[in-house]
C-alpha cells in the first residue's frame, strides 16, 4: 500500500522488502528466560517464565484499553512502504516496557490506568534555547506527519508500524544546540506509583531507573529519527510509550526510548540502561546488524508478527541497518560494526 507512482512507473520505497525474500515460518523456539540472559542468579530462578520473546502472547482477544483519541496529520509518501502493516491489536498488545513488567503482554494488562495528562517533556542542556513542553504542545508545536517504519527487536522478531509524529531535528532546531554538543541524552518518566516496574526488581527486570538511552547528535538529527505521539491515527497507547516516544527504525527497538520527559544535549557518550545492565551484549549503537549475533542467537533472521494465528508468523531475512543502509550507512563508514555494535 502507499506506493508511489511517478511517470506510470512504480516505485517502491528505498527500504522495502521484497516479498521472495519472505519465507514461512518452519519452527517457533521455545520461550527463553530473560533472567538467564542478564545472570541474576538467584533472583533469575524466582522470575516467571513469561519473561520470554513471548510467542504465544499475540493472539488473545483484545480487552479495555485506555483512551486514546484521533490525530490530524499528513501523510508523507517518501516513508511508507508497501509491506503489511503490524495489526494495530498486535502493535499493542506484544510490547518490552518493563516499567510495566517483563511479560509480552504485562504492560498491556498494567499500563492502563497510568496518566499521560498533565506531562512535562524538557529539552536541555548544551541549547541556545532551553524548552519544557506540556501535554497539549506535544501535538502542536510541530505539524504531525506518519511515517511507517520497521521496528526489529533485539529478541529476533519484528513490526511494521504507521507511526505519527515529527522529526526530532525539527525540535533540535527549535532549541537551538550548541556547537559543543555531541550527543543526545533521553529519559523515561521515573514514577514508581504508576510504573510497579521500578519499585519492584523482580517486576521490572533489574533494571536501574529511570531507563536512560542516547544517540550521537549525527544520528538524532538523521532524517529517520522520529518522536513518535501516536500510531496508526491515533494517540499513543500507554503500553506503546505514551504520551511522546523515540523511533530510530535502524536500531534494535530498545534504542527507541518510551514516556520521555527529557532530551539533554551533551559532550560526551550519555549511558544506555541495557548497555549499562549487560554491556558484553547490548551495546551502545544497537544497529541492526545481521552478520553480529546476540552471544545466545542468531540475528540472521527475524519473526514478522502480522495478521492471524502462531502458524501464519513469518520468518524473514533481517536486512542490515533494518533496511535502512541508504539513509544512515555513511555514519558508521569506517567503524568496526563488530566492536561498536
Amino acid at each position: 500500500m502507499n506506493r508511489k507512482f511517478i511517470k506510470g512507473i512504480l516505485h517502491r520505497p528505498r527500504w522495502e522488502l521484497p516479498q521472495s525474500e519472505v519465507t514461512p515460518e518452519a519452527v517457533f523456539r521455545e520461550r527463553r528466560r530473560i533472567t538467564a540472559m542478564l545472570g541474576f542468579g538467584s533472583i533469575a530462578a524466582s522470575l516467571p517464565g513469561y519473561v520470554q520473546a513471548g510467542i504465544f502472547d499475540l493472539f488473545g482477544e483484545p480487552q479495555a484499553l485506555a483512551p486514546t483519541r484521533q490525530l490530524n496529520f499528513t501523510v508523507d509518501q517518501q516513508y511508507q512502504t508497501s509491506e503489511t502493516q503490524t495489526p494495530y491489536d498486535k502493535v499493542i498488545r506484544h510490547n518490552n516496557f518493563y516499567e510495566f513488567g517483563t511479560g509480552k503482554q504485562d504492560p498491556f494488562e498494567n499500563a492502563q490506568k497510568f496518566k499521560v495528562d498533565p506531562w512535562s517533556l524538557t529539552i536541555d542542556g548544551l541549547v541556545d534555547k532551553p524548552l519544557t513542553l506540556g501535554y497539549d504542545d506535544l501535538y502542536k508545536l510541530l505539524p504531525l506527519e506518519q511515517r511507517t517504519y520497521r521496528l526489529r527487536c533485539v529478541e529476533a522478531w519484528s513490526m511494521v508500524i504507521p507511526w505519527v509524529g515529527f522529526p526530532l531535528a525539527a525540535l533540535l532546531k527549535k532549541v537551538g544546540v550548541s556547537s559543543k554538543a555531541t550527543h543526545v541524552a533521553f529519559e523515561t518518566l521515573f514514577d514508581p506509583e504508576q510504573m510497579p516496574g521500578q519499585r519492584n526488581p523482580l517486576m521490572g527486570g533489574g533494571i536501574h531507573y529511570p531507563y536512560v538511552e542516547g544517540l550521537r547528535l549525527d544520528e538524532a538529527t538523521n532524517e529517520l529519527t522520529f518522536m513518535a505521539v501516536g500510531l496508526y491515527d491515533k494517540t499513543l497507547s500507554p503500553q506503546s510509550g505514551a504520551p511522546i516516544r523515540l523511533v530510530v527504525p535502524w536500531k534494535y527497538g530498545f534504542k527507541s526510548i518510551k514516556s520521555v520527559v527529557r532530551i539533554r544535549l551533551v559532550d560526551k557518550q550519555p549511558p544506555s540502561s541495557w548497555n549499562q545492565l549487560v554491556p558484553h551484549e547490548y551495546g551502545f549503537y544497537a544497529n541492526v546488524n545481521p552478520q553480529v549475533d546476540h552471544p545466545r542467537w542468531s540475528q540472521a533472521s527475524e519473526r514478522r508478527i502480522a495478521e492471524g494465528g502462531l502458524f501464519n508468523a513469518k520468518r524473514i531475512p533481517t536486512l542490515p541497518f533494518n533496511g535502512y543502509a541508504e539513509q544512515v550507512a555513511a555514519m558508521y563508514q569506517g567503524m568496526d560494526l563488530r566492536k561498536f555494535f
